[in-house]
């Protein structure tokens, strides 16, 4: 019976040991996972706010992809440190995470930890050539991860015409701002696919896109708070006026109350006692009619204060 027990025993470590091999093995598949991207969408902006092309990558990860996950994306080496590199949160909001450039001849290479599947990348290409006054340049995507839907989108710079991109992006677009972009979906990309745009338009002034755009608000302001605006500029005069009378307020009253504690402290005087009435004196006795010291036989003047008695 011992026999049975200690192989049956033998049997279940063995079989916990494979357990626990597998899961191993299976963590460093899932490790080990190449990174691929479902979205990847590419703007272009040719001097929109630089004299530049500013090149602006939206990713979104394969949700197979286990976040943490370790990314490095090439830019063009003459771009310099990327304008931005920042994860989308929950709430839509981009926050700048941190990433590290290594130059490798004519790329960058950034890499970056992503925490969030969402990501933004911004760099601004200055290979922007000029002949006369056309203007072109080049966009190349590397082909760093595989990628499940590309997507691509060239703005015309404000004052440009007859803008050209090969291959053709499709019809152009106008937003409310009056700026016109060409769209096209690419479609899907293996990593190492390499995918070039060529974009040419003609421009005759430096002037950029972004010095020529008005914000205006979405809607009319009502001026529901016209009482507010013209309170607002009397404010800090009346908060000073109130400090002036705070502050001579707080002077009167220390002066006051200072002037009170110098004032000496009040005494009551003393009440001299008054002159003993005279009494009536007893018969065969004769007392001072000043002090009312009784006199002795034959005194003239008191004895204690020296007044002259009254004998008769």
């Amino acid at each position: 019976m011992p026999y049975k027990i200690k192989a049956v025993s033998n049997t279940l470590s063995s079989i916990l040991l494979l357990v626990i091999m597998l899961a191993l093995v299976w963590s460093a598949v899932l490790a080990q996972r190449p990174v691929s991207l479902s979205e990847l969408e590419v703007d272009l902006w040719p001097e929109y706010d630089r004299p530049s092309v500013l090149v602006i990558y939206r990713i979104t990860l394969s949700p197979e992809v286990s976040l943490p996950a370790d990314l490095t994306l090439r830019i063009p080496a003459a771009a310099g440190e990327p304008h931005a590199v920042a994860a989308k949160q929950s709430d839509g909001s981009l926050v700048n995470i941190d990433y590290e450039r290594v130059v490798s001849g004519d790329w960058g290479e950034v890499s970056l930890t992503a925490s969030q599947p969402e990501l933004q990348i911004e760099y601004y290409d200055p290979s922007i050539t000029r002949d006369g006054t056309t203007r072109r340049f080049e966009y190349r995507w590397p082909g760093d991860y595989t990628v499940q839907g590309m997507k691509a989108q060239v703005q015309q710079p404000l004052g440009a015409t007859d803008l050209r991109t090969s291959p053709s992006l499709g019809e152009q677009v106008t937003d409310a701002n009056g700026l016109s972009y060409h769209n096209a979906n690419i479609g899907a990309l293996s990593a190492g696919q390499e995918f070039v745009i060529s974009v040419e338009y003609d421009k005759a002034t430096d002037d950029l896109t972004a010095a020529g755009l008005q914000v205006q608000p979405s809607a009319p302001v009502a001026d529901t708070a016209g009482w507010r605006s013209q309170l607002r500029p009397a404010l800090p005069w009346g908060l000073l006026v109130l400090g002036v009378i705070l502050l001579v307020g707080g002077a009167v009253w220390y002066w006051q109350s200072g002037k009170r504690g110098e004032q000496p402290p009040r005494t009551r005087g003393r009440r001299k006692p008054a002159v003993a009435a005279e009494k009536p004196a007893p018969e065969g006795h004769v007392y001072c009619h000043s002090c009312g010291k009784r006199a002795g036989p034959g005194d003239r003047f008191c004895r204690a204060c020296g007044t002259r008695l009254r004998l008769e």
